[in-house]
């Protein structure tokens, strides 16, 4: 799209009341950065993937690798990106790490991803 195609006033008037209640409810510069980031993860196929898995059960790397046809190497990359972005969470069960989802956030951005491009 060309800067001319793009919709704008004729006429320059700002509407204050509507600006003043924007500016209220904008969420401080450290949250939009710390949204900002977050949906970057969300921008990955293997971290989705991932998470689809996860959806389903908790995971070890190795099950999780198998079931996504990857490297144990390769996934544990992304876990980690995963895990620093709260969106994963792990224990220790004797010799092995079990993975799984934080929270049921996770599942409902997922979910209303899905919906939106379903559209």
């Amino acid at each position: 799209m060309a800067l001319n195609d793009v919709e704008h006033c004729d006429v320059h008037h700002c509407h204050s009341n509507i600006v003043l209640k924007v500016h209220r409810k904008l969420p401080s510069e450290d949250e939009l950065y710390d949204l900002a980031e977050l949906f970057k993860v969300f921008g990955d196929s293997t971290r989705i993937k991932i998470l689809f898995a996860l959806f389903e059960s908790e995971m070890c790397v190795c099950d999780i690798a198998e079931s996504l046809e990857m490297t144990q190497s390769a996934i544990s990359h992304q876990l980690k990106i995963l895990k620093q972005s709260k969106l994963v969470g792990n224990r220790r069960e004797g010799k092995q790490v079990v993975y799984f989802l934080a929270d049921d956030h996770v599942r409902t951005i997922i979910d209303q991803g899905l919906n939106h491009i379903e559209e």
